[in-house]
């Protein structure tokens, strides 16, 4: 049987009905629309609890029968059969309770901001690039997601010096969180006489949308330039005026927006240095919480080398869980899932342990 933190799931019981007698007596729109959303979180997990202490109850009166020397034979009989049903049913409950009593990442909820950049190898690395841009594309379709470019540069022979993209839809970062990180190709270059491997990389990050409420500017903290756009971008960056330049004074970080749209620039450049300050605070505290850290598939460091596409033998190994699959062409047109749910499913593990740890 599994051991699970009595008093916490007592605790979340009496925060449901209390919320439910709240919900009842009227409260203002904005308040009720609030205690709406937590109740509807928490539903899951009492129907769990209360069907766990409905089982446990059962399993306790049927010991007691088996344990009552006046219980007779055929009773006796009845109570052995039921008696697997009922354990069974209690470990598949308390498997499930454990699950949905894991920390939360709230940020899992949210839309995203994806940045793939090329990184050494030149050419081959912005077609990689490319690659792996169209690769996310089909997953985002395959998921019912909205894909919108964001800004692109493109490669001198193809592909993007670097690409960002905004992608909205339900659960989209919880899904795609753990794609951050370098990615490296090993393929012979169109260009390749001898037929030799290269290798060339491109780094992934993957940031959860921000919402005002989440981080907030001030007007103070930043700069915003507009400037003459021209140059490299083919016909994702044009010559005008209206590219903006937004600095993120006491962080130094720079968006730069180059569309055609000025008004539309400012929009999304204000959009994406929100969603690379709320992910520098996430970082923060992350690596203030060792034990949080520890429970995090690899480090979510952006240098780390995440994941190798061999071609030739097509192959693409994981290297944080060590998962190789011989199916790369398939990822490349957008078949994630199964490498996205093993992601999960080995951050779900770590954090049962260090659950299981803290006792």
């Amino acid at each position: 049987m599994i051991s699970l933190p009595r008093d916490r799931m007592d605790q979340v019981v009496k925060r449901f009905d209390m919320l439910e007698a709240s919900m009842a007596t009227g409260p203002e729109p904005e308040a009720y629309v609030k205690m709406a959303s937590e109740y509807s979180e928490l539903q899951e997990l009492v129907g769990r609890i209360r069907e766990l202490r409905s089982a446990e109850a059962e399993l306790t009166d049927l010991e007691a029968m088996l344990s009552d020397k006046s219980t007779d034979a055929e009773m006796r009989g009845l109570v052995e059969a039921d008696l697997p049903g009922v354990e069974d049913r209690i470990e598949a409950l308390q498997a499930g309770i454990q699950l949905l009593l894991l920390p939360r990442d709230a940020a899992d909820d949210k839309n995203a901001i994806l940045e793939i950049r090329a990184g050494t190898g030149g050419d081959e690395a912005a077609l990689f690039a490319g690659d792996l841009y169209r690769m996310y594309e089909r997953y985002a379709g395959e998921q019912g997601w909205k894909f919108e470019i964001a800004s692109a540069s493109d490669g001198d022979a193809g592909g993007f010096k670097e690409i960002i993209a905004t992608i909205s839809g339900k659960a989209v970062f919880a899904k795609l969180k753990f794609e951050s990180g370098v990615h490296r190709v090993q393929r012979v270059p169109a260009t390749e006489a001898q037929g030799r491997i290269h290798t060339s990389a491109a780094t992934v990050a993957v940031l959860p949308e921000a919402e005002e409420v989440d981080v907030e500017i001030k007007n103070e903290d930043i700069r915003i330039d507009t400037m003459r756009a021209s140059g490299a971008g083919g016909q994702h960056v044009n010559t005008t005026d209206s590219a903006v330049r937004i600095t993120h004074l006491p962080t130094g970080i720079i968006v730069v927006q180059a569309e055609k749209s000025q008004h539309q620039n400012r929009a999304r450049a204000m959009q994406i240095l929100r969603a690379r300050l709320y992910d520098l605070e996430r970082s923060k505290l992350a690596d203030e919480r060792s034990e949080s850290r520890r429970a995090q598939v690899g480090t979510g460091d952006r240098s780390e080398r995440i994941r190798t596409y061999n071609f030739p033998q097509g192959r693409l190994t994981d290297h944080r869980i060590n998962l190789t699959l011989y199916k790369l062409d398939r990822v490349m047109m957008g078949e994630l899932d199964e490498i996205i749910n093993a992601l999960s499913a080995d951050h779900q593990s770590k954090l049962l342990a260090d659950l299981g740890s803290n006792g």
